[in-house]
């Protein structure tokens, strides 16, 4: 099992702390690779809120009694409120990955809705995307390294988590066809796991049983953009997590998130962020 946490100060111990609007107490994420389940059981819930973001297959939830269960599949979000019943399990079968994040504050509740989220809202659809993922591993840094004004930059980033998902929730949904979309969300999240693999994107449609023009029209209608655009972003946003976090020279990140050629991985990471990667990791440090 791969998983990532931060704790406020270091203490698992959830808290309700009202001095403040919004605060972040722990975030973290949970990949089951070879331990077979991960169980959670809190009878009378947290004193914080939670949200519990399923990037990747599915969980099992039981809301509100033990004896339901509720299959929340990836691109889904699910909140908890302070005091209500958890219980709910991840099983490595059903290839779970999540993220989650713990809050609290004095305003949560007014925050929650100007969001979007209304207070009968328990999962809701938010679709699967690269940036949540970095908004959650960034918040997941910032518990860990502590730096001047973290907390700050965490709810900054929690905020900013909760204008995507509203963004989200108030567009209209283009894709009614459920075949459709589940293919569609297969297809986006097949490109996140092999990114950095040599993608041939007709060989994939073909697999599924699409004609190469009928996948791409609906890959853009659901996603905002062609299949290739999709697997660049995610190579140069991957690429950006390198350059920042890591002292890996340019030419092994390039070959990191697929691009054996470093000539051309400079070339198309300038194309997307205006600056080579050498001028990113320098810019970045405060060196320029």
């Amino acid at each position: 099992m791969y998983l990532n946490t931060g704790y406020l100060n270091n203490s698992r111990i959830d808290f309700k702390d009202r001095s403040r609007p919004l605060i972040v107490g722990s975030c973290g994420t949970y990949k089951l690779l070879t331990c077979p389940r991960m169980p959670t059981y809190r009878p009378r819930g947290r004193l914080d809120f939670q949200i519990i973001y399923v990037s990747a297959g599915s969980a099992h939830f039981h809301f509100g009694h033990a004896e339901n269960d509720t299959v929340v599949t990836a691109g889904n979000m699910v909140l908890f409120r302070p005091k209500e019943f958890q219980k709910y399990e991840y099983y490595a079968a059903d290839q779970t990955e999540v993220y989650w994040v713990h809050f609290t504050g004095g305003d949560v509740t007014n925050i929650l809705r100007k969001y979007g989220v209304k207070d009968d809202m328990r999962v809701f659809y938010t679709g699967t995307s690269l940036e949540y993922e970095r908004i959650f591993k960034r918040m997941i840094l910032e518990l860990q390294r502590c730096q001047s004004d973290y907390e700050e930059m965490l709810t900054i980033l929690l905020k900013h988590l909760l204008i995507l998902i509203h963004r989200k929730l108030s567009k209209p949904r283009i894709l009614k066809n459920e075949y459709l979309e589940n293919e569609m969300e297969t297809a986006a999240q097949y490109f996140n796991d092999q990114y950095n693999t040599e993608i041939h994107v007709e060989e994939y449609a073909a697999s599924r049983g699409m004609s190469i023009s009928w996948f791409i029209r609906n890959f853009k209608a659901y996603t905002g953009t062609t299949p290739m655009q999709y697997i660049v972003s995610v190579r140069i946003a991957n690429a950006q997590v390198l350059l920042e976090t890591t002292t890996y020279t340019v030419s092994e990140i390039g070959r990191i998130v697929g691009y054996e050629n470093p000539l051309y991985f400079s070339r198309m990471f300038h194309k997307q962020k205006g600056f080579s990667p050498t001028e990113y990791r320098k810019k970045h440090k405060g060196e320029v």
